[in-house]
């Protein structure tokens, strides 16, 4: 179905909803004028958390202690070495002479022919070592020899030159055509004295020394040895002088003559004395300085950028206002304005050359920056770095008292604390107290026999055993009898207990106590007889022995002496090792947490302004938020715009066909009139 609004009743419908339209839709473009402003402060927050980081990268710049550390070294005759510093050096000035520069021997061939003139095969051994003045040759040790192999199908002058260089064996080889041949050069890679070459040849000829096959590559220049081939080079020290002092060297590169400093040495220029300065480098820390306050005023601009207000055009920023770009700002212009904890004997920035002017920005007099860093008294890095915690230094004494045999023990040591050792020597063990039947017991226990009186460790007192109508072994009756004794309870409140056995038959009763207090006596009852006849008693004894020397007293296992009381179990008599009294001292230092300087605070307070749950990211943070909801806004106004247009065309087009419908009346009754008859007709 085509449909064409307006055609019945003449009006433009479409025109007409689209003015409507327009009017319904001034809350969506509100919508879209708020979103770009959104979008450009979550932009412009962008930029500036950007410009942070910048800054901050400046400040930790600050924080590395290498760059006050530097030191640059000044040679005045620059055709002489070249010199560079580490953080090691110290600052002074030192007269130098090069007297010599270190050399590497090179040797020569007879000349050949040509490259593939073949001279000969066998072996090549090149050690390295120094040609002393009275003619000897003493071997490097810290280079071994190295031996190559030269094959007879590869022996041509072109074919030991590729072998001797492919065997890495601390030379080089190559070939000059100087117009009379072509000569094979050998050159140590090291340079010095120790350096020097020695070549013995095997040749597969048989004569290692005749200038013929592969010992024309001999060479040897001590007394008495071989040299077919020529030095054209000596091997040569570097030689330099210090304040006077002589500094020889195998390499031109020195690095261990003065402290911190290298020595590239250029020329030798003997008598000839120039001047090495050496100071601390100023350029580092200075260019350092720099880049902070020009990092600083690039932020500084940055803001005015995004938040200032133009009042000739009445023209706001993007965050002109903004509670947290004021907020970033007045927080960095009192750290940055602020004193300090005067560490370095410095109080502030301005100290230093550093201060504010009146646009905001940060104003660098770098002569009183050279100045604080050329003042002996001030100390920069100091001033920038941390603040050390104090560091406390505590002992500790503790005593130990140590025993050398395992079977003593210390039950009390002397109140004062001596250190030392204590021998331990014993004459006599803890022995415990016994009877010993004299008779085989019994076996048959009835109420004639069932009643012994014992007398243990002092405690008198009677057992009755348990009658039975059959005979007890001999193990029986020690179990019985031990049971009985041990539950009495006169036995048991004294603390007195046994151990029953029996040999063949014979019972023994031991009391558990050592020493003198032990002793088992059976006084009566009666079973005495049937079951032990006449018993051997036997009293305990107490340990004796002497501690460090000195007689001790004993008791039971217990042996004493001055107020040291051991414990003897067991062992044999004699030399028992020492107590060892050990008193030991610790010493234990501790530092406090260093207090952060100015460089760390302010790192920090950057920190908290850029990082993931910082100010900056919590602002922009809110900003996507309201413009999610913006979107959200903007989806439900579409939606209903769509409604507002449906029910508009909807309405207009019922008025487009009513208009319709009445003109078509009109025309009909138009008609109708103009048919009827005339009056007077």
């Amino acid at each position: 179905m085509i449909s064409a609004p307006g055609i019945g009743s003449g009006l433009d419908v479409s025109g007409i909803i689209s003015k409507l339209m327009e009017i319904e839709q001034q809350p969506l473009t509100q919508l879209n004028t708020k979103e770009a402003k959104q979008q450009a402060q979550l932009s412009a927050f962008g930029s500036l958390k950007s410009v942070l980081s910048t800054f901050q990268d400046s400040v930790k710049a600050l924080a590395k202690p290498a760059l006050f550390n530097g030191y640059k070294a000044t040679l005045a005759d620059t055709t002489a070495a070249t010199v560079s510093t580490s953080s090691s050096a110290a600052a002074g000035t030192h007269d130098i002479e090069v007297q010599s520069l270190a050399q590497a021997q090179k040797i020569k061939s007879e000349a050949f022919a040509t490259t593939d003139t073949v001279i000969g095969s066998g072996t090549l051994t090149i050690e390295f070592g120094t040609y002393n003045e009275d003619g000897t040759f003493t071997a490097n040790a810290e280079k071994a020899a190295k031996t190559i192999t030269i094959d007879p199908a590869k022996s041509t002058l072109a074919d030991i030159r590729s072998a001797i260089n492919e065997a890495n064996a601390g030379v080089t080889a190559s070939i000059v055509n100087d117009g009379s041949g072509n000569r094979l050069v050998i050159s140590s890679k090291d340079s010095g004295l120790a350096n020097a070459l020695k070549i013995s040849v095997d040749d597969t000829d048989g004569n290692h020394t005749d200038n013929a096959g592969l010992s024309k590559l001999a060479f040897d220049a001590s007394t008495g040895g071989v040299s077919n081939m020529t030095e054209t080079v000596a091997a040569r020290n570097a030689v330099m002088v210090i304040d006077g002092i002589t500094v020889t060297k195998s390499s031109n590169t020195i690095n261990d003559a003065l402290e911190g400093v290298t020595f590239n040495l250029l020329k030798a220029n003997p008598g000839t004395t120039t001047t090495l300065t050496v100071e601390k480098d100023k350029s580092n820390v200075e260019a350092a300085v720099n880049a902070f306050v020009k990092a600083y005023n690039d932020l500084e601009k940055t803001i005015g950028n995004l938040s200032r207000y133009d009042a000739a055009n009445k023209q706001a920023s993007v965050l002109t206002g903004d509670s947290t770009v004021r907020m970033i700002q007045n927080r960095m212009r009192a750290m940055l304005n602020g004193n300090q904890s005067a560490a370095g004997g410095i109080n502030s920035l301005s100290e230093l050359g550093i201060s504010f002017q009146k646009d905001g920005t940060l104003a660098l007099d770098n002569n009183k920056l050279s100045a604080v860093l050329n003042n002996p008294d001030k100390n920069i890095a100091a001033f920038f770095g941390d603040i050390p915690g104090a560091t406390t230094t505590s002992s500790t004494t503790s005593q130990a008292v140590n025993v050398s045999d395992s079977l003593i023990s210390i039950i009390n040591q002397p109140p004062t604390f001596t250190p030392g050792s204590l021998a331990v020597n014993i004459s006599q063990l803890a022995t415990q107290g016994s009877a010993t039947g004299g008779k085989v017991a019994t076996g048959l226990i009835t109420l004639l026999n069932n009643k012994l009186d014992l007398t243990i460790d002092g405690i008198s007192s009677s057992i009755t055993l348990t009658t039975s109508l059959s005979s007890y072994t001999a193990a029986e009756l020690a179990a019985e009898i031990q049971s009985k004794i041990n539950s009495n309870t006169t036995f048991s409140a004294a603390g007195v207990s046994v151990a029953v056995t029996q040999n063949a038959g014979k019972l023994s009763i031991t009391s558990s106590r050592y020493g003198s207090a032990s002793s088992v006596q059976i006084t009566g009852g009666n079973g005495k007889d049937s079951i032990f006849g006449t018993p051997a008693q036997v009293a305990g004894q107490n340990v004796a022995g002497t501690i460090d020397g000195q007689a001790a007293t004993g008791s039971g296992k217990e042996l004493s002496s001055n107020g040291l009381t051991l414990k003897i179990d067991g062992g044999s008599t004699g030399n028992r090792g020492t107590v060892d009294f050990v008193e030991t001292t610790t010493t234990t230092s501790s530092t406090a947490p260093s207090t952060p300087g100015f460089i760390t605070q302010l790192d920090q307070l950057i920190t908290g302004m850029t990082r993931s749950d910082g100010l900056i990211s919590n602002r922009m943070d809110g900003i996507n938020s309201t413009i999610k909801g913006i979107g959200k806004q903007r989806e439900a106004l579409e939606f209903r715009l769509e409604s507002v247009e449906k029910r508009l065309r909807a309405q207009f087009t019922a008025l487009d066909t009513m208009i319709a419908s009445m003109n078509q009346t009109s025309n009909y009754l138009q008609q109708q009139l103009a048919n009827l008859p005339k009056i007077g007709e």
